[in-house]
């Protein structure tokens, strides 16, 4: 084995997003797979067997979620502790500041470039002697991309449903449309679909 090459865990629960990176990183110079986690609980365990170098964190994930993963490992006794780079759909700033926060080296939006990506990660390596301090990728790479206008946002959603077949005439096209407005803008109601965003659309129409 490589003993150069940087040790990577894979943590998403997205099967087919983890085989596209896998097969792409296995493909490049210097990196290794050594895990793919499907989730939280599984995530632990893995850093705890296989001590990677980088941990690839998604945010949302069953069991536990990217957060409460960092917030397991703030309290774990590891014979190392890994850089982790934190993945996510959505670039809330509360959630980006709160992994940083609990000490993520990188926070990434999907979707990203995946040569891009790679450099990340031999800079996140390099950076390991050189800085200790935790840094947002939001503060120096084109792999983040910058907050949207309301009016951009809107704009973009409304492209999205298009394309998957929603007619705009149906009371559904707005519910889900102001559906994904919420989640955007806060990604804790994943969580609680049906016990708050449901409900909150509901009162909004005044329907059932």
């Amino acid at each position: 084995m490589d003993t150069d090459r940087i040790r990577i865990l894979l943590v998403d629960d997205n099967k087919e997003f983890c085989n596209i990176l896998s097969d792409y990183l296995k493909s490049q110079h210097g990196f290794e797979i050594v895990g793919i986690a499907k989730d939280g609980l599984e995530a632990i365990e893995l850093i705890t067997v296989k001590l990677p170098d980088i941990v690839v964190l998604d945010i949302i994930m069953p069991h536990l979620d990217g957060l409460e993963v960092l917030e397991k490992l703030n309290t774990m006794n590891l014979e190392r502790f890994p850089k982790v780079i934190v993945l996510s759909a959505v670039g809330q700033e509360k959630i980006t500041q709160r992994a940083l926060t609990l000490g993520a080296e990188y926070y990434v939006i999907k979707p990203f470039d995946l040569d891009v990506f790679s450099k990340r990660l031999k800079e996140c390596m390099g950076n390991m002697s050189a800085s200790p301090e935790r840094r947002s990728l939001i503060e120096h790479s084109s792999i983040v991309k910058h907050s949207t206008t309301e009016r951009d946002l809107e704009a973009a959603i409304t492209n999205v449903i298009h394309e998957i077949g929603v007619p705009a005439h149906i009371k559904g096209y707005l519910y889900l449309r102001d559906s994904i407005t919420m989640v955007i803008n806060n990604v804790e109601l994943l969580s609680a679909v049906t016990k708050e965003l449901y409900p909150s659309i509901a009162r909004k129409y005044n329907t059932t």
